[in-house]
């Protein structure tokens, strides 16, 4: 079921040191090319580093976090072009490849993988190390990888009642 690899998922920042199965690696991209957006836009590329130096040369532009070398697999997502104009005041393409990227964080949950959103990264140092063309903005940086410990944290949420409200905003 969807819930169990939603329950799965959290922020993996320690991975054990082999490489992703590629079939497995295969399907956590299929899961994120899949993924909804807006008016069907598919405002994304999706880059992905395997190269071992390449990533180790990321945890500098990843504000030195560590893990983001250790991890066999980082999956840098781009926006390639403007999404659809939601809402009157704000483009979709960050929504979008959000999207796309939480469904890759499930599908590699599903199969026992870990993954983490990394935020925190120099855009310009990123764009560079990966040869980003400087029309195409990051959004987010993911690392993938099997994770070092299995356990699963509990996850410390709000109470329901606390973020739904139903027929209005109360």
């Amino acid at each position: 079921m969807l819930i169990e690899a939603i329950l799965k998922r959290h922020s993996v920042r320690a991975y054990e040191d082999r490489k992703v199965k590629d079939e497995f690696l295969k399907e956590v991209l299929e899961a994120g090319r899949i993924a909804p957006s807006a008016a069907n836009i598919q405002p994304w590329k999706f880059v992905v580093v395997q190269d071992k130096e390449l990533r180790k040369q990321l945890v500098k532009a990843c504000e030195n976090q560590k893990f983001v070398g250790e991890a066999p697999v980082v999956i840098a997502g781009c926006m390639v072009s403007k999404g659809y104009h939601m809402g009157g005041f704000y483009d979709s393409a960050i929504l979008d490849i959000g999207i796309a990227l939480d469904h890759m964080t499930l599908q590699a949950a599903s199969i026992g993988l870990g993954t983490c959103w990394i935020g925190a990264f120099t855009e310009s140092q990123v764009k560079k190390l990966l040869q980003i063309p400087e029309t195409v903005r990051v959004a987010a940086l993911l690392a993938l990888g099997y994770p070092k410990n299995p356990l699963v944290p509990k996850k410390l949420r709000k109470h329901i009642d606390e973020v739904v409200s139903y027929e209005k905003f109360s």
